[in-house]
Order: structure tokens, then C-alpha cells, then sequence
């Protein structure tokens, strides 16, 4: 196999931003404009606040508490993934948060009697991904696995 052929290529912002989580998380934000602020805004531009380079996050603390600004954006992540998570299952899929002042905690996604999704939450003031693939990435795995459990119990999710 050449050296070539065994390079796989990245896919590009264009196909990224056509993903279907990060889709729905791009629908997720427009949602939160209720005044038409960010119409004209790409939606790679409403997606960069999710991006954090390493330059970005050696400029962050190591310990902080965590914005609302922050605390918005992990809302809207979870949202978007339980709402992925519905559409691929048809079961309501509600995501609950309590964390600390000091940024840890947890985060479940929900349905019926079934934790879908159950994150350990740390260092949220940090909250972002060093890619738009890597947040597609990661979005589309807490989908995978979330829909994984359903299809697993589908009893306890009320799902038929």
C-alpha cells in the first residue's frame, strides 16, 4: 500500500458543516437568536465560540469558574445531541445538568426511565474542541452511543 493511499483525508469545513450534529447544533443556536442579531453570521461563525486552538486554551487558567457564556454553549451541545438523539429514535430526549460554581459536574441526557448519556463534567470554564471535526466527532459519538442505548433497553425508554 503507498504511502498515499494509506493517508486519509480530513474532511473538509464545507462537508463538516453538512454533518447532521453539528446541523443540529447550528439550529440549536439560531434558535437562541430571538432578534435576528446572528442572520447574517455563517454558521461557521456561530460554530467558532466551540472552537478552542491550543494556543487559546494554554491562555485559559487552569482552575476558573465557568461564564454564562460557556455554560450557554455546553446547554446548547447536550441540546443538540438529545435532539439528534430523538430524531434517529423518536423517544423525548431531556438533558439535566448540576455542576459546581468551580466548573465540575455532570451532565444526563434522559428518556423515560433510561440515562441515555451520563458525562462527567471538569474544567468547563475550558469547554471547547480543538477542531470543528473534533466537535463533530464528538457530538456524533454521545449520538451513537446514546442511540445505542435505546435500542438496548428499549423497554425502560418507552420506545417501540
Amino acid at each position: 500500500m503507498s504511502a498515499a493511499a494509506a493517508t486519509v483525508e480530513a474532511p473538509s469545513e464545507a462537508a463538516l458543516l453538512q454533518d447532521p450534529f453539528v446541523r443540529e447544533l447550528v439550529k440549536q443556536i439560531r434558535a437562541q437568536d430571538t432578534h435576528g442579531t446572528w442572520e447574517g453570521k455563517s454558521d461557521a461563525k456561530l460554530l467558532e465560540p466551540y472552537i478552542l486552538t491550543a494556543e487559546q486554551r494554554r491562555a485559559l487558567p487552569l482552575m476558573g469558574d465557568p461564564d454564562p457564556d460557556t455554560l450557554w454553549r455546553l446547554d446548547l451541545f447536550h441540546n443538540a445531541i438529545g435532539l439528534a438523539i430523538e430524531g434517529q429514535t423518536r423517544c423525548m430526549v431531556t438533558p439535566m445538568t448540576k455542576m459546581s460554581h468551580e466548573g465540575f459536574g455532570r451532565t444526563v441526557l434522559t428518556t423515560g426511565r433510561l440515562i441515555v448519556v451520563n458525562r462527567h463534567l471538569r474544567d468547563v470554564h475550558r469547554f471547547g474542541f480543538p477542531s470543528l471535526a473534533r466537535l463533530a466527532e464528538a457530538g456524533n459519538k454521545l449520538v451513537a452511543d446514546g442511540v445505542a442505548m435505546i435500542r438496548q433497553y428499549p423497554d425502560v425508554a418507552n420506545w417501540e
